[in-house]
């Protein structure tokens, strides 16, 4: 390539990367306390969405605690993102054929939905978006931050990518150089896996002392409904069928707003059978008796997938690093048998704010804001995800049908008694570790899809509005190709193929051979790939301006 010229800059007190709900609250809450103090501090915040809300998934049943704290006018705003309260809660043990509703009284208190919220998590960023540049926050959606500077062994900030690059790598006609966007402190609200965060927990070392991050692939579908099969503010939660015992998982479906009900499937991504599609295990989901007939003439409307950071207490890097910090998802805040994160991703950001403002005001930058790190466990964000420490590991260890029972049981005695008899337990070999080659295992075989209430994954990813400028270099980054021949397909059967909700990835058999095929234009940016590779050969990066989904309502 040829000699690249030398970027512009921008100074600013505080840069946010990432515009969900952690780096948004994040920024809204430093110029709340600016405001307070009789001041102003600049803060931006870079999204590699389109716009904001544009890359943000979840089921959702939001917990208010975290929006409460923030915005403490939101449920009397006629702007608010949500609006459906939770008026039946239910949970399901499917079978094959049928299964049972268990009664609540068996559930832990912490498990109970009312007064939590039914809605679209990327609606809540975007109306987080308009107070936080009410608020004077500079937001630029469209421009990924996809290096991190780093000078003196501290981070000074990052710099947007560069645009208009070919896929030989060389610059074009429409090339546009990145910006570099340099502060005081950094602060990585990226989500799940991000490619920049992964960067600092290696660099910092952040994971020392920790138990190995575990994780979880949300595939979630919007669909528009008859009357007569919509009950607004329920919320049904299931486990087992499809799945077999030794892969944990399970489902949600949720009424909300006009005739919307948002069905989705979690498969954790410690499953050991490479054969196992989670996309498939949904659409095979859908088809239950016990949950079908909601889908009954109805339309499906949207598609997405995401993955889900599942460690919890055990799990957490260390938030704190010199001139930077770690909030929401990128921090791994998600109450795993709740199925939340949403509030503890804004709690994050208050908390990261508060503590790096005291910094500011210190005449501090550049340094390590410690106190972030030291206070968050005894904050309400460390008390939800405590309580709740073992239900994951029991469940890897045991299955679901003893280790959620294991799970519940630890969860009652920690409620009653603030004790567990198994102390914090250790998740084990990570995600990528655990796969089986494809000898050892029974494959699994899946229907076709009817059109109707099953679908393939191409017309899923229709539905997501994805999209890539197709002449730019691909994002997924195999190292190895070699590598990825011998052990990926020889060895595991081609498990890219199967865990890709979105047909990014197959083998493409040919007159020389075998050969991978990367369909990066396709990608719907859940990171799956670059968790469950068996070798960590594919590296995911940030593709070029607001590349991706653009997802509305999810």
């Amino acid at each position: 390539m040829a000699e690249l010229p030398a970027r512009e800059s921008m100074e600013f007190d505080v840069v946010v990367v990432g515009a969900g709900p952690a780096g948004l609250a994040t920024a809204i809450r430093f110029k709340q306390q600016a405001a307070e103090a009789g001041g102003d501090i600049s803060v931006v915040v870079v999204e590699k969405g389109s716009e904001v809300g544009a890359h943000i998934l979840s089921g959702a049943v939001i917990d208010p605690i975290g929006l409460d704290g923030l915005l403490p006018e939101w449920r009397s705003d006629p702007d608010r993102p949500l609006k459906t309260e939770v008026t039946a809660d239910q949970f399901m043990y499917l079978g094959h054929a049928g299964g049972v509703t268990l009664p609540n009284v068996f559930m832990p208190k912490l498990m109970n939905n009312h007064g939590n919220y039914i809605g679209s998590l990327g609606n809540v960023a975007r109306y987080l978006g308009r107070k936080a540049e009410e608020l004077g926050v500079e937001i630029y959606p469209g421009f990924p931050a996809s290096e991190v500077l780093v000078e003196d062994g501290k981070v000074v900030g990052v710099a947007t990518g560069d645009m208009g690059i070919s896929r030989d790598g060389e610059p074009n006609a429409n090339f546009t150089r990145g910006m570099e966007l340099r502060a005081k402190y950094t602060v990585f609200g990226e989500g799940a896996r991000g490619s920049l965060t992964k960067q600092m927990v290696e660099r910092f070392g952040l994971n020392q002392g920790r138990d190995h991050q575990k994780y979880g692939i949300g595939i979630k579908e919007l669909w528009q409904v008859k009357p007569e099969h919509f009950q607004p503010g329920l919320v049904r939660h299931s486990m087992g069928w499809p799945l077999p015992n030794n892969s944990g998982g399970g489902s949600w479906l949720y009424h909300f707003d006009d005739h919307l009900v948002s069905v989705g499937f979690v498969v954790h991504l410690n499953y050991k059978n490479p054969t196992l599609s989670p996309f498939d295990e949904f659409q095979r989901f859908k088809t239950h008796p016990m949950v079908r007939d909601v889908f009954e003439g109805g339309k499906r409307i949207g598609y997405g997938a995401r993955a889900i950071m599942e460690g919890g207490w055990q799990s957490v890097p260390r938030l704190s690093f010199p001139g930077g910090c770690l909030v929401g998802d990128s921090a791994g805040f998600v109450n795993v048998p709740r199925i939340k994160g949403s509030h503890n991703a804004i709690l994050s950001g208050m908390l990261c704010a508060d503590h790096v403002f005291a910094a500011l005001q210190a005449g501090r930058a550049h340094d390590e804001v410690a106190s972030y790190e030291e206070s968050w466990r005894a904050s309400p964000i460390g008390y939800d995800l405590k309580r709740v420490r073992n239900v994951k590991p029991l469940w890897s260890k045991y299955g679901t049908t003893a280790g959620v029972a294991l799970g519940g049981l630890d969860m009652w005695l920690t409620e009653i008694f603030n004790w567990s008899p198994f102390g914090t337990m250790s998740h084990g070999k990570p995600d990528h570790e655990c796969l089986l080659p494809l000898s050892e295992v029974k494959p699994i075989k899946y229907d076709r899809p009817d059109g109707v209430l099953t679908f393939d994954r191409l017309s899923s990813v229709f539905l997501s509005n994805t999209n890539h400028e197709e002449d730019q270099p691909v994002h997924l980054k195999v190292k190895d190709m070699g590598l990825q021949k011998g052990s990926e397909h020889d060895v595991y059967g081609g498990p890219s193929q199967r865990y890709c909700p979105a047909g990014v990835y197959e083998w493409v058999e040919g007159e020389g051979g075998v050969r991978y095929q990367i369909n990066a234009q396709n990608c719907v940016h859940c990171k799956t790939c670059d968790i469950k590779d068996p070798n960590q050969n594919i590296n995911w990066v940030t593709p070029e301006g607001g590349g991706g989904p653009n997802y509305v309502n999810m």
